[in-house]
């Protein structure tokens, strides 16, 4: 959210005594109730949202969270919709995780989209869903124009989140193979972004920063949350700006605008 809502400190990285990262503290978790004053602000900043760049009518596949549905990213796609993009729910119901059974299906609705559209996709993952665009990116960089996540754990510890337990039990799946997280956590072959906050409740915030590469960056929202993210202002804007870069070309977020003091540097 815009920086005047909320004065919360930033919480330092929570490390055990082994050097792993941590799920976010509670008090963290708990704020995460927070996220209705963000969807309310970019209720209220709708004027100056609708300044970002248009869309060039490219299909852009939104992905949920884990638990969340297309019922989540109604205001997102409703939002990429008004700019002149050819935004998609993943049509998938909910969202229990099932990594390797759901990248199968994703590849196949990616194929399609293509097909149908006859242009590259570019893809918004909002937390799980962040983390099946960057594996839809590497298996099909032929048909995936950008990645942007928001929240996203992908990168160092990905067990560092508070729904862990809960994600193991949902999705019935054993450990994922260490080869597919490096894979996840390396470089992708297309222009991604990753927008995360420092104040996450849900996932340690240092899961969502990918390595430096001439195609890659993370923007930072700060006082958003995670449960948030998806309908923040600035957020907004940032996925906009994202998704507006010609097709092949990759340029640095320009961090000004209507939002600039929501960004960290």
């Amino acid at each position: 959210m815009v920086e005047a809502t909320m004065g919360a400190a930033r919480p330092r990285p929570r490390r055990d005594d082994s050097g792993e990262l941590r799920p976010p503290h509670p008090a963290l978790t708990l704020a995460e109730g927070r996220g209705w004053m963000e969807l309310a602000a970019s209720l209220a900043a709708r004027p100056l949202l609708m300044r970002a760049p248009a869309g060039d009518g490219h299909p852009v596949l939104v992905l949920p969270g884990f638990l969340a549905s297309d019922r989540s990213t109604v205001p997102l796609r409703r939002y990429l919709s008004e700019l002149g993009y050819d935004a998609r729910p993943w049509a998938e119901g909910q969202n229990l995780g099932r990594f390797y059974k759901m990248r199968d299906r994703l590849s196949e609705k990616v194929i399609t989209l293509h097909r149908q559209t006859g242009r590259k996709v570019s893809l918004v993952g909002w937390s799980l869903g962040g983390v099946f665009a960057r594996y839809l990116a590497l298996v099909h960089p032929e048909l995936v124009r950008s990645v942007v996540t928001l929240g996203s754990p992908f990168a160092a510890d990905i067990q560092a989140t508070n729904a862990r337990r809960l994600y193991e039990a949902m999705s019935q799946e054993g450990p994922p193979n260490p080869d597919d997280l490096a894979a996840l956590a390396g470089d992708l072959p297309v222009p991604n972004s990753s927008i995360y906050t420092k104040l996450d409740g849900i996932v340690n915030w240092r899961t969502c920063i990918s390595r430096p590469a001439p195609n890659a960056e993370t923007i930072e929202v700060k006082l958003a949350s995670h449960v948030g993210i998806g309908v923040n202002p600035a957020a907004l804007w940032a996925v906009a700006d994202r998704l507006a870069q010609p097709q092949g070309v990759f340029k640095p977020f320009d961090r000004q605008g209507p939002f600039a003091l929501a960004y960290g540097r």
